[in-house]
């Protein structure tokens, strides 16, 4: 069983910039391939997991995600990162596309993908971590037992200061972007071992 990463996209590995629409609206932030190089060293698995209603709503094809993902990998390899895996749902109860308007049990808050990540890579759930720019993010990890980080980058610093005190559970860490996520959970993991695994969750500074 092995720890694992999971990052949302937009907003924590890329540019917030709506509906990626067109593979030129796809843009990494510059300190994404150094954060996922960093876990990566630490030996945790790294996996994306990412809401893509885009495909239900009809605003581009499928297709468009496999370019968008073929460029993320590309870009982030030449940089010397990787990820482990790429988990997506396409799906909308509101969307117009069929085969994809669905309510499903993928998209996030949901835990759908993490869960089917753990089943296929062999993850140990209460050992990993998740990280996103939004509270639904977080949640589908809470539900799974796993710690969570918000990245005030995308919608992160509007939804923690205006919204954080409706949050059912606070994230274990609040970081400034991806880098310093990665950075306190490099820490923690070896931190873990070092303790034999004991949970030793922080609180929300």
């Amino acid at each position: 069983m092995h720890p694992a990463v999971f990052l949302d996209r937009d907003g924590t590995i890329s540019e917030e910039v709506g509906y990626v629409n067109h593979i030129d609206r796809f843009r990494l932030y510059p300190w994404s391939a150094g954060a996922i190089a960093l876990l990566n060293r630490a030996g945790l698995k790294t996996i994306l997991v990412t809401n893509q209603s885009g495909v239900a709503r009809g605003y581009f094809p499928e297709s468009l995600l496999a370019s968008v993902h073929e460029k993320m990998v590309s870009e982030l390899a030449r940089d010397g990162a990787r990820l482990d895996a790429i988990y997506y749902c396409p799906h909308h109860p509101d969307g117009c596309v069929p085969g994809f308007t669905m309510t499903c049990d993928c998209r996030k808050p949901a835990n759908g993908m993490i869960l089917r990540a753990s089943r296929e890579l062999s993850l140990d759930l209460r050992s990993s971590y998740v990280v996103g720019d939004r509270y639904n993010d977080l949640a589908a990890g809470i539900s799974c037992g796993a710690r969570t980080i918000l990245v005030l980058s995308g919608y992160g610093r509007g939804e923690y200061q205006y919204q954080r005190e409706t949050w059912p559970r606070q994230p274990e860490y609040i970081a400034r972007d991806l880098l310093q996520a990665a950075e306190w959970i490099a820490g923690d993991a070896a931190s873990d071992l070092d303790s034999g695994g004991q949970d030793k969750r922080l609180e929300v500074p």
